[in-house]
């Protein structure tokens, strides 16, 4: 909302400076966008007299003028066609900053003649959009002296109005606010007094029964023998100011109107129309060209003013073009209507359509303002244009405000911590427009004006209070301070952290992917069913909730992967879905690695990902998570979206805390991916619960002074026998001395029964007390043997 300082000058009576006012306007919730200053950008610019004005040596439409700056002559190339001896100028000596351009002038030469300065126009110096001539400043005018100290120059103010002050999108609006908080006195408006018709209204107005709800009130009158010429120059340069275009003098009475009072008009070429307006809702497809020259197809829902022919205008919106005022128009019909804020909003958005009316009838005009709006305009078109006004046609009923609000002035000290006296908040509603209607010590009766359709409940006016009273005013009172509280997590929470951190110190990048994906994808991965299919997805390709984290870790590769980066590792925490009901999903931790395992390299070719690279993600997060490894018991089993012999689950006893292995290729092709792809799902609540306390004290590093020793077995073994169970069976041969079991060759081929293979293994003896005899070893050896032999039913290698 823009308006300058002799704008609000017209309606409060106020010595307050521009800072005091920006001040103040912002103090009390209208808040100070930008205010503008034209004669801040002045500075070195004076008044110039020019002596001579001589045709130029080489230039036909130059001219060489002497101009006197006060302090002495310059020498000045000029192009303006108004340039002449005599003429008072806006001069701008060398140094000077244009404000149109933000060039700093200087001294320079124009068809090889110097010229040492620039008289302006007023375009050039941001004072509007004249650009034919030089300003010509009158007779009278000093010369040598300021430039801005002539000429007559509006700050513009700028404010932000939030969308409950509708009231404040008028520029008598926020006077009423500034004298409210004593700012000023608030000026009598005589422009809104009635005014008599001196004819019947040829023309009537009809609003559709149904159409009542949408438009309220239509208040018109036909005003005849009008001169639709050019605006006299205050009212343009109101205009120019605030950023509007001067059109024609009845135009520019309208956003006057709008601008100055919050109350939006329109005046309709009264020739144009044909027969009666009647207020409807629009005819489904029907088409109007609008004042900005575009068409727009109307909608059943749309607000239509029309004729008997069609429509005219889009009801609170913006006018039709057909029946516009133009420079020929000599009869009017003047519209100061209301309409319904929602359908108005609705409107523009579905037309895409902004409009000065648009954006004050969707907050809420004064009900009350149609017949003061028309008289109001009314007048203005009486003194610029002239014409001979008819009677007021209403149709329609005035609906009511607000009602009275019982208001307690000891909610104020309750609600905002401020001592007020009574009467002093009787005197802040009654300079609001607010009458008190009772009054006691504990209870006044407040009926809120028809412009604040804002105060509506008691807590309303203890706003108006606070906000009058000044925020600056607000005591500052601390808060308590008390001790802050620990930080508390449960043991999953802290396990969680460890375990991402884990994860990306690994050089997985952590990801949050949606809870939902495609039904086709659910699918494939178990899930799909009607229970967890979406109601009311944000998409429609967004239908079902995940029942694996890993469809949508995949599909993240592959858009990282068509974007040129193939080799990634990602990984989230979230939850899958199994049910539909409350508790029927589970924690995860999801982990996926694709294409290579790293960039090429001089030294080391890379390698494809591998199920062995996820699966020693897994273990890492196990060991992190406090969980025994050795313990655990990997068999090869996993979901059938892995890729069976390539994938496996590790359990600890019979429940599986993890499963990993490559993605199944056809899974990858429904996905649209490429592969190879490797993935894990670590099931964070079946983990054992951390202890909370250690029972016992133990170092974390138990150094040996003696060598360790290594020896290697070889079994032939049943195909179908698992590498884990024998380092199982070897680990628990002998707990305290063998620190680590490690396989290290297969065989299977010639030379070797059918069904059978031969699986060898490492095992790490690590003495701590004292360096093992051969019989030590030797005992420990056959505890190794004996122990794979009685868990694979295998024999010891020859």
């Amino acid at each position: 909302m823009k308006f300058t300082l002799s704008w609000l000058k017209d309606h409060l009576d106020t010595t307050a400076s521009v800072a005091e006012i920006g001040k103040t306007l912002t103090m009390i919730g209208l808040e100070i966008e930008e205010i503008i200053d034209p004669s801040s950008k002045l500075d070195g610019f004076v008044v110039g007299h020019v002596l001579t004005a001589d045709k130029h040596p080489d230039a036909d439409k130059l001219k060489l003028c002497t101009v006197d700056n006060g302090q002495g002559t310059l020498q000045i190339v000029c192009g303006a066609p108004n340039a002449r001896a005599g003429l008072k100028v806006a001069l701008a000596t060398p140094g000077c900053v244009i404000p149109v351009s933000g060039d700093k002038l200087k001294k320079g030469k124009i068809r090889g003649v110097e010229s040492q300065g620039m008289m302006c126009s007023t375009r050039e110096l941001c004072l509007g959009e004249d650009h034919d001539g030089i300003i010509e400043l009158p007779e009278d005018t000093p010369v040598g002296v300021p430039l801005a100290s002539v000429l007559n120059i509006d700050p513009v103010f700028d404010i932000s109005v939030t969308p409950n002050r509708a009231d404040c999108l008028g520029v008598r609006g926020v006077a009423r606010d500034l004298a409210a908080v004593g700012l000023g006195t608030l000026k009598a408006d005589p422009l809104t007094a009635p005014l008599a018709g001196t004819f019947a209204s040829p023309r009537r107005v009809q609003i559709a029964d149904d159409t009542l709800a949408a438009c309220p009130v239509f208040v018109g009158r036909t005003i005849r023998g009008v001169k639709n010429g050019d605006s006299p120059q205050w009212l343009k340069d109101r205009l120019l100011a605030i950023g509007l275009r001067p059109i024609s003098a009845l135009v520019d009475i309208t956003n006057y109107v709008t601008i100055g009072w919050g109350r939006p008009l329109h005046v309709f070429d009264a020739d144009t129309l044909n027969g009666d307006l009647l207020v409807r809702f629009a005819q489904p497809g029907e088409q109007l060209v609008a004042l900005n020259d575009k068409t727009y197809e109307l909608t059943a829902e749309m607000v239509a003013v029309a004729d008997q022919g069609k429509a005219h205008s889009i009801g609170g919106v913006m006018g039709g073009v057909e029946s516009g005022c133009t420079e020929t128009t000599t009869t009017v019909f003047l519209e100061a209507a209301l309409f319904d804020p929602r359908r108005i909003a609705r409107t523009a958005r579905a037309l895409t359509l902004e409009s000065d009316a648009k954006h004050r009838f969707e907050r809420g005009v004064d009900p009350q303002s149609p017949v003061w709006g028309a008289e109001l305009a009314t007048r203005l078109i009486l003194d610029l244009c002239g014409g001979e006004a008819s009677e007021l046609v209403i149709a329609g009923d005035m609906p009511a405000g607000n009602g009275p609000i019982d208001f307690r002035p000891s909610r104020v000290k309750q609600l905002v911590g401020i001592e007020v006296a009574t009467a002093t908040m009787i005197a802040m509603f009654e300079r609001l427009g607010c009458s008190v209607l009772s009054t006691s010590d504990d209870l006044l009766t407040v009926q809120p004006p028809s412009w604040r359709g804002d105060i509506a409940e008691e807590h309303d006016l203890v706003e108006e209070v606070a906000r009058l009273n000044g925020y600056d005013n607000l005591p500052v009172t601390p808060l308590p301070r008390l001790s802050m509280p620990k930080q508390v997590l449960t043991a999953q929470q802290k396990t969680l952290r460890v375990l991402t951190r884990t994860l990306a110190g690994r050089g997985l990048h952590e990801t949050v992917t949606w809870s939902f994906l495609p039904r086709a994808q659910a699918e494939l991965f178990g899930g799909g069913q009607p229970e967890l299919l979406l109601a009311n997805p944000i998409s429609s390709d967004l239908d079902a909730m995940r029942p694996s984290i890993l469809p949508n870790l995949a599909t993240a590769a592959g858009r990282n992967a068509a974007r040129g980066y193939p080799n990634v590792g990602l990984f989230e925490v979230g939850p899958q879905f199994h049910g539909g009901e409350p508790g029927d999903q589970t924690r995860v931790i999801a982990g996926l690695r694709a294409g290579k395992t790293g960039p090429r390299h001089w030294d080391e070719r890379p390698r494809a990902v591998d199920v062995f690279d996820v699966k020693a993600d897994v273990l890492a997060l196990l060991k992190a998570a406090g969980v025994n490894t050795d313990s655990l018991q990997i068999v090869a089993e996993a979901p059938s979206y892995y890729h069976p012999g390539r994938s496996g689950s590790l359990r600890l006893g019979k429940v599986v805390v993890a499963q990993f292995g490559d993605l199944h290729p056809a899974v990858l092709k429904a996905l649209d991916v490429k592969g190879p792809m490797v993935a894990f799902e670590l099931f964070v609540e079946r983990l054992p619960t951390p202890k909370a306390k250690a029972t016992k004290a133990r170092s974390l590093l138990q150094a040996s002074a003696f060598q360790p020793l290594e020896r290697d077995f070889a079994f032939v073994v049943d195909t179908s026998v698992a590498a884990d169970a024998m380092v199982r069976a070897a680990r628990g041969a002998d707990r305290q001395m063998i620190t680590d079991v490690s396989v290290f060759d297969l065989y299977q081929g010639p030379n070797m029964p059918d069904g059978k293979k031969s699986l060898a293994v490492s095992v790490t003896l690590q003495p701590m007390e004292k360096t093992l005899t051969d019989a030590e070893i030797e005992e420990i050896s056959g505890k190794v043997i004996a122990a794979i032999e009685k868990a694979t039913g295998g024999s010891l290698r020859k």
